[in-house]
């Protein structure tokens, strides 16, 4: 599945505040996504559905890009989170805290019943998964190839804390320790060989965005094309970061030339070096995410 949308940002709303997923629907954010789960204590779920499912009712457009996380399946919450906004058409559904492939395929088949009960397209709400979040996941990244719905992966560091039972996350420096570091590379990883979207995780300092550009040029840099913002502030630095720069877009268009160009070259010298065909294969993954190829 492909989405007609842009996945850099994805800013966090609580969904029982009507006030904030207002903020985050009308920012410039590529996602806003309603939170069902972490942001909303357990007495207030309830009417945190409702008031999800009428924000999403009494928009009559743009639903593509309001999507909802909804709460772990090994929970009793699920259900009710997906019978209450599913007949609103939310535009995508985040599953948190998944111990495997066969989660997304029991959402799958819940999602496909609740489309088919409320005259929505079948297959077509698709699915942000978090592979992180707990120890058993972390050894199935890379089983979501192919998995109905999956457009992207993410990956968090404080429910794997818990999950394993540690007092922290974070070197001395405030670094990640070696252990969430792996769930970055394996969220990678697992994007990769699905062929989907991998996306960063938060930043929880919301204030210091020069650490928020290092970080997200950083992760760009290895591969993820998107981030989780947890504050409206944070949605202009990640558009940033993840958007190619003119000079990128200019030097990939210039070696996808110089390739076709030459064709039935392995390799080829460029600006006083040798390009080979992995920086063909770079600058055509960079041209189409930019729809330039």
């Amino acid at each position: 599945m492909t989405l007609p949308i842009k996945m850099r940002s994805w800013l966090f709303a609580p969904g029982d505040s009507e006030k904030k997923m207002a903020k985050a629907a009308d920012s410039a954010a590529d996602i806003a996504l309603f939170d069902l789960e972490d942001a909303v204590a357990t007495e207030n779920k309830p009417i945190a559905r409702q008031m999800v499912h009428d924000f999403l009712a009494a928009r009559s457009e743009g639903h593509e890009r309001l999507w909802v996380r909804v709460n772990p399946l090994d929970g009793p919450y699920t259900l009710d989170d997906l019978a209450a906004i599913m007949p609103a058409r939310p535009g995508g559904i985040m599953l948190p805290k998944v111990y495997g492939r066969q989660d997304v395929e029991r959402l799958d088949h819940y999602l496909t019943a609740f489309e088919a009960a409320h005259g929505i397209a079948r297959g077509s709400t698709p699915l942000i998964v978090l592979v992180t979040e707990t120890a058993e996941a972390m050894f199935h990244t890379g089983d979501y190839k192919g998995a109905p719905r999956v457009v992207a992966l993410t990956w968090g560091a404080e429910d794997l804390a818990d999950s394993i039972g540690a007092s922290s996350n974070r070197n001395a420096d405030g670094s990640y320790g070696f252990t969430y570091e792996l769930a970055r590379s394996m969220c990678l990883l697992g994007a990769a060989t699905a062929g989907v979207t991998a996306i960063e995780t938060i930043q929880g300092d919301f204030r210091d965005l020069e650490g928020l550009k290092a970080r997200a040029e950083k992760v760009r840099r290895d591969g993820y094309r998107g981030m989780l913002a947890i504050h409206p502030a944070q949605v202009d630095v990640i558009n940033a970061a993840f958007t190619p720069t003119e000079e990128e877009i200019a030097e990939a268009q210039a070696i996808v030339d110089i390739f076709a160009a030459n064709p039935g070259v392995g390799a080829i010298g460029y600006k006083g070096g040798m390009l080979d065909r992995p920086y063909l294969s770079r600058a055509e993954q960079l041209l189409r995410q930019v729809g330039a190829l």
